[in-house]
């Protein structure tokens, strides 16, 4: 079964969760009326936003994205402290973590189950190492999720599982939960949206975070203009890409923070931010005299 977590639960105890069953649902994370608020800002979007192309995408679904840019109240969201904490903690192999991508999913109803898949599938099918982590997605409840109405299915412990392996709807498990509540799930569980038996427009907030080496599935620095970018908060920018990745990970001409195009008053050229920050940087130090080596 799907376990769940009070609001008041720390990094350690989600991540724990997170190792074991690849899922985990936070309840109540926010009051409901944030929610609201968040859709009233994005109703506009999400009414003109066109339904899916095919199955997986779902031809009764709306799918819409540009929530930094389009949502001033999201961006709590984004940044939340319970989230940021865990996903930290679920990241923490790597050098840093970025935004992967804002989107609202709406299933309306009659919509059938999605295929059910892995989220990492879209690095073009790359056969990650079990247990090594690349990305750490939350769905965030704009209304109640129920079984009936298309909760999103998982199946609990399949992050431990082989990969491209199939599965149906009757394999997995609704993650069922109140509004203003949250599923925390990796990239490597199995899962897809429910199919919706009810009247109703079932409505989350998908916004997912992964490391910083791999490319983001929304891209930020088009779906958010340089004008709105500005006006941004700079743990939000980093956040979203305007930082180095890694060591020599992203730099703009002549190695430039990417900070310094927003923000040039933060300007610390080279790549000495990531060197402070960097968990080994043996391979940067010069080895012994006489010993073997290999340059470019």
């Amino acid at each position: 079964m799907i376990k769940h977590l009070p609001a008041s639960s720390t990094a350690d105890e989600i991540c724990a969760i997170l190792v074991e069953d690849g899922c985990v649902v936070v309840d109540n994370v926010v009051r409901p009326q944030v929610m609201d608020e968040v859709a009233a800002e994005l109703r506009p979007f999400a009414d003109a936003t066109a339904f899916g192309a095919d199955d997986f995408s779902g031809k009764r679904t709306r799918r819409t994205g540009g929530l930094i840019a389009r949502s001033p109240k999201s961006r709590e969201l984004v940044m939340n402290p319970t989230v940021l904490g865990a996903v930290g903690k679920m990241l923490g192999h790597a050098t840093s973590f970025q935004l992967h991508l804002t989107q609202i999913i709406s299933i309306g109803p009659n919509e059938p189950a999605q295929t059910i898949h892995r989220d990492q599938w879209a690095f073009d099918f790359f056969p990650f190492p079990k247990g090594y982590e690349v990305q750490c997605n939350t769905i965030w409840a704009m209304t109640d999720f129920t079984e009936e109405n298309g909760a999103t299915r998982v199946i609990p412990g399949s992050n431990h599982f082989d990969d491209k392996l199939h599965f149906t709807e009757a394999d997995t498990e609704p993650a069922e939960m109140t509004k203003g509540s949250v599923l925390f799930y990796t990239g490597s569980i199995y899962h897809g949206g429910g199919a919706n038996r009810s009247k109703a427009i079932r409505t989350g907030i998908n916004i997912t975070y992964n490391v910083s080496w791999l490319r983001q599935e929304e891209n930020q620095y088009l779906s958010v203009p340089l004008e709105t970018a500005r006006t941004l908060p700079v743990d939000l920018l980093r956040l979203m890409g305007y930082r180095l990745g890694a060591y020599a990970l992203g730099y703009v001409d002549d190695t430039r923070d990417p900070i310094e195009v927003v923000r040039p008053d933060l300007a610390r050229n080279g790549f000495r931010p990531v060197l402070e920050s960097q968990k080994d940087d043996a391979f940067l130090k010069t080895p012994p005299q006489g010993s073997a080596q290999k340059s470019d």
